[in-house]
């Protein structure tokens, strides 16, 4: 008897390890990706232009966040095409294109309390190599790309990471000598913040 419960105890087992399912043919419904969006979006004024330029430096890094003085470059930059730059003041980062292509992007840092570096729309108005400031005590302004008619401007300086300026747009001085290399006079400029 004994031998007969373990006879059916095997086959029962044999025919259970044999079972098999098959594989559901219903279709897994496709999700779209959810829009790109910047690492902080509490924005006083934004037209988008910073949800793109984060969107393509993740293309082009792989991160969305930069650590103070740091920037990239592509490896290609387009031949044609306008620069545009795009500053993103809640990030403190910079982006620039040319053309639709972005080709850098770069840690910043704008104005402090106080000092508050103006969004909108702007354009460089000029450009000097070396420059000093005739609002701060002829504070040295290397690679000064003028934007408006109070003096706010790009520059090269320090770039902790946080608003720590008069106003104007810092850079990370061999970012701001490769920048002023590439803008010229006219240069759209987009400040989101």
């Amino acid at each position: 008897m004994r031998r007969i419960l373990m006879a059916l105890a095997a086959g029962a087992a044999l025919a259970l390890a044999s079972c098999s399912t098959t594989p559901s043919t219903t279709p897994v419904p496709q999700v779209a990706s959810p829009r790109f969006i910047p690492p902080h979006t509490n924005y006083r004024w934004t037209n988008g232009f910073s949800a793109s330029g984060f969107e393509a430096m993740h293309k082009m890094i792989g991160r969305t966040a930069l650590r103070p003085g740091e920037f990239h470059w592509a490896t290609n930059i387009p031949a044609e095409g306008e620069v545009a730059i795009t500053v993103d003041i809640a990030n403190q980062i910079a982006f620039i294109f040319k053309g639709s292509q972005l080709i850098a992007v770069t840690n910043v840092s704008t104005g402090k309390k106080g000092h508050p570096t103006p969004l909108g729309f702007w354009t460089i108005n000029f450009k000097r190599q070396k420059y000093f400031s005739r609002k701060y005590d002829n504070a040295p302004m290397p690679y000064m790309q003028n934007i408006d008619d109070k003096g706010i401007a790009f520059h090269g300086g320090a770039t902790p990471g946080y608003p720590a300026s008069h106003g104007c747009i810092r850079l990370p001085m061999a970012f701001a000598k490769q920048l002023f290399a590439l803008t010229k006079v006219g240069n759209k400029v987009v400040i989101e913040g």
